[in-house]
């Protein structure tokens, strides 16, 4: 999320051992879930059930299938750029806008998958999805690249950009973004109360802007409206703090930790499931509500915006 020139590193980097075993159990973590997907589109049907809805437009399936295939493996693109001499020379942008989405999407599992498993167990739709040990296999697989990745890009970012964080909230410039972007990052803000609003009536059994095929959320699907609501509230409180340097007693990595998950974490996802409601649904009363795109397309908006008020913050950092 931002595009700054590359900063003086380090000559080399030879990663460790540690770096090393990270790397491949990054890279290994994404071997089941690409092999499932490539073994759908070739035309298998390992882990789904009959009537499954995967199966009503086999052609949409395999194109998206392709697409998730490309974005797994851009994890081990990411991997291996963290821990090569080479990885030092690409621009900022190119590898921090792929791991602020890889974040946003993966962070929000890490949480939600352990908390759902303990609140309700294994997931279990209502109708044939994917047989139970799919989402093991997948949902693990993430979770080990989350842990993975993340700590391979904090080990890189420390040796190429460390003094971006450095200090605490109140020794940053008084101005550690222009005007335009304090009232965007406020405004934004404050807009995410709109969604976080109505996750909380679906946190609490309430059937409001919920399709007719829908019941009121209990359980893991009550676990990940409270994931959401968790998110939310990271973005709302880190970028504001961080843009307009407040809590000037903390260390500046904690708002901009909470800056960057809770921003990418509610663009992702709320575009995630507004692309998800966008494709043709097998039965009409499953088809997604004005409320919900309202709110996944907020969420995906708002998210942005915050996002790009922390790469601006973040540039002048560094500048």
């Amino acid at each position: 999320m931002t595009t700054t020139s590359p900063a003086p590193a380090p000559a080399t980097l030879r990663p460790g051992s540690a770096r090393r075993v990270l790397r491949a159990l990054a890279i290994a973590s994404c071997v089941p879930y690409v092999s499932l997907k490539l073994a759908w589109i070739s035309g298998s049907r390992v882990g789904i059930p009959e009537g499954s809805i995967l199966l009503d437009d086999p052609g949409l399936m395999a194109a998206l299938n392709l697409v998730t295939v490309a974005m797994d493996a851009a994890v081990v693109v990411l991997a291996l750029l963290f821990t090569q001499r080479w990885g030092l020379a690409v621009r900022a942008w190119l590898l921090v806008l792929p791991m602020w989405v890889a974040t946003g999407l993966l962070a929000p599992i890490m949480v939600g998958y352990p908390v759902q498993l303990a609140v309700a167990g294994p997931p279990a739709p209502a109708e044939p999805f994917l047989d139970t040990w799919v989402f093991a296999v997948v949902y693990g697989g993430f979770i080990v690249q989350g842990l993975t990745l993340g700590t391979l890009f904090a080990l890189y970012a420390r040796d190429r950009w460390s003094r971006v964080w450095r200090g605490r909230v109140g020794d940053l410039s008084p101005s550690p973004a222009p005007p335009a972007v304090r009232v965007a990052a406020v405004a934004a803000s404050a807009l995410l109360a709109a969604p976080a609003v109505v996750h909380a009536l679906w946190l609490s059994g309430s059937t409001v802007g919920l399709p007719d095929g829908r019941t009121a959320a209990t359980g893991d699907l009550s676990a990940l409206e409270g994931v959401r609501l968790l998110f939310l509230a990271a973005a709302a409180a880190g970028v504001p703090a961080l843009v307009l340097r407040l809590g000037r007693a903390l260390p500046v990595k904690a708002p901009l930790a909470l800056a960057w998950t809770g921003s990418a974490g509610v663009c992702a996802w709320g575009g995630w499931l507004l692309l998800a409601g966008l494709l043709p649904q097998a039965d009409p009363a499953d088809e997604p509500t004005a409320l919900m795109t309202l709110t996944y397309a907020g969420e995906m908006i708002t998210g942005l915006v915050l996002g790009a008020c922390v790469a601006v913050v973040l540039r002048r950092r560094a500048a």
